[in-house]
């Protein structure tokens, strides 16, 4: 079963998400915050595997709330469910740890794929908000020959991560070690100044590398 905790502010709509996780016979819901201080505190007494994050709340919003998550001895995935879809904000989740990012206007089957993907160690990224990181690169927030020059492997390696696959998976993929795939992304994330797979991925399609 995974694990889910949901943190929004307006329970209407955390009821509509929490019954459709419920639904769901592979997803047990452990949980509802309205705001991202009782998130990081149901958190710390539930364990889940995954937290769905609304961005903005009232007294610690979802970005500041996702960061304290992910600094935890036990961190969660995130994945951030909202009515935000600006570059600023869709930056700043993803900067902080988030693991995905949706729409609330995202249907149930897409919503339940994404918890499921990131809960796997996969990215979760709606369409629209890919659209809007192309959008960022082509209006000249990078540009193919502004960012680092990654080899051959880490630039083959941060591709299959594009694609959504975990590390197994990409050392199967090209008959490496797991260490071996955890030492390049390593070198990937030094290179694009960047803390996580989710962002290394969005750091290179801003850059022109994907």
């Amino acid at each position: 079963m995974i694990r889910v905790l949901v943190a929004d502010d307006h329970p209407i709509v955390r009821s509509g998400v929490v019954a459709t996780l419920a639904a769901a016979p592979d997803i047990d819901v452990v949980g509802e915050a309205a705001d991202g201080s009782d998130a990081v505190a149901l958190a710390e007494a539930s364990a889940p595997d995954v937290v769905l994050m609304d961005l903005r709340m009232p007294v610690l919003g979802g970005v500041a709330a996702t960061e304290q998550l992910l600094s935890s001895p036990r961190p969660p995935r995130v994945l951030v469910l909202t009515t935000y879809d600006t570059d600023d904000d869709i930056i700043a989740a993803i900067e902080a740890g988030a693991s995905g990012y949706l729409l609330k206007a995202a249907p149930a089957d897409e919503i339940l794929a994404a918890v499921r993907a990131v809960a796997a160690g996969k990215t979760a990224l709606a369409p629209s908000i890919a659209a809007a990181l192309v959008a960022r690169v082509r209006s000249g927030a990078g540009g193919a020959g502004a960012g680092p020059r990654l080899s051959a492997r880490e630039l083959e390696v941060l591709k299959l991560v594009a694609s959504g696959h975990s590390n197994g998976q990409i050392a199967a993929a090209l008959f490496i070690s797991e260490a071996t795939v955890k030492t390049h992304l390593i070198h990937v994330f030094e290179k694009l100044e960047v803390t996580g797979r989710t962002r290394a991925v969005t750091r290179a399609q801003e850059l022109g590398m994907l």
